[in-house]
């Protein structure tokens, strides 16, 4: 049987079933395999890939949609992949365009790496921010902050819940709800019983991801970050929007380097909904 050329062969729905094949085509494309993020990608949000004829996947990507579930008000597109030996072979612009395509009006914002922006603006995607990667060991110091922090508990779901989408800008229940089950810590900020912010430590390889991180102010964004630190012997990992620049001047003064910077883009939308000024981190750049 002769080999099917690629613009014929299908694209498909993934499903949990395929986490070892995305594991396997994140580790073909030098990144980590991330079975624990890829996991979490295809239950809370949809994947998207083309079957390779010789085994494993040509190509695959994440979508996961915030908003009313028949009618959702964003979408975020991230592990956009193509294995390497069929790269710069127009797979990924065809399965980004079916992805367009499929969600028709809902806007959608990527976090681009300086590699795939080119072919996102091609789409039509443009600019609307960018953000810092961060990694290291964090080193406590400086002056002690007067927020108070603790590990969340059942009873402040309800509370981060309706905080998160006061800034998010869209209803993240089916995210936000998997996170005591995806993270390894999920602590909150608050004053006088109220609830000011809050984030979460996942884990990814080595490292500690600080995501999602949603704060009043600078100085609650340090006390949780720190809260998290001293509860972890990992290195901690955290994508911050550039506009906080306080925020990253700190991380940075603690140990934590830069690694990379990621362009925000947007489609369908001059920019992200929400409050930016609160948002300081996605949970992952892949869902944001």
């Amino acid at each position: 049987m002769p080999t099917p050329s690629l613009a014929a062969l299908p694209i498909r729905r993934l499903t949990l079933r395929d986490l070892a094949a995305c594991a396997d085509l994140s580790e073909n494309r030098g990144w980590p395999r991330e079975e624990h993020k890829w996991g979490f990608l295809l239950t809370a949000g949809k994947g998207y890939g083309i079957d390779d004829p010789g085994g494993g996947l040509v190509s695959a990507c994440a979508v996961t949609e915030y908003g009313p579930h028949d009618r959702p008000e964003l979408a975020a597109v991230g592990m956009v992949l193509v294995a390497d030996r069929y790269a710069r072979q127009g797979i990924g612009r065809r399965l980004m365009r079916h992805v367009v395509s499929l969600m028709g009006t809902t806007p959608l914002t990527l976090h681009a790496t300086p590699y795939g922006r080119p072919l996102y603006e091609e789409l039509g995607f443009k600019v609307t921010g960018r953000a810092e990667m961060l990694r290291g060991r964090f080193t406590p110091g400086g002056p002690e902050t007067k927020v108070a922090t603790r590990p969340a508990t059942a009873e402040d779901l309800q509370a981060i819940l309706r905080l998160d989408e006061e800034v998010f800008g869209a209803d993240r229940t089916h995210i936000i709800t998997r996170l005591p089950a995806f993270a390894d810590q999920l602590r909150v900020a608050e004053e006088r019983g109220r609830i000011i912010g809050y984030t979460a430590a996942w884990p990814n390889m080595d490292t500690h991801v600080v995501g999602p991180l949603i704060a009043r102010d600078t100085e609650t964004a340090q006390a949780l970050i720190a809260s998290l630190a001293a509860h972890t012997d990992r290195p901690l990992r955290t994508d911050i929007d550039v506009r906080h620049e306080d925020l990253l001047a700190w991380a940075k003064e603690r140990g934590l380097a830069s690694v990379a910077f990621n362009t925000v883009m947007t489609y369908g939308i001059g920019e992200l909904p929400g409050d930016w000024s609160r948002r300081f981190a996605p949970l992952t750049v892949a869902a944001g």
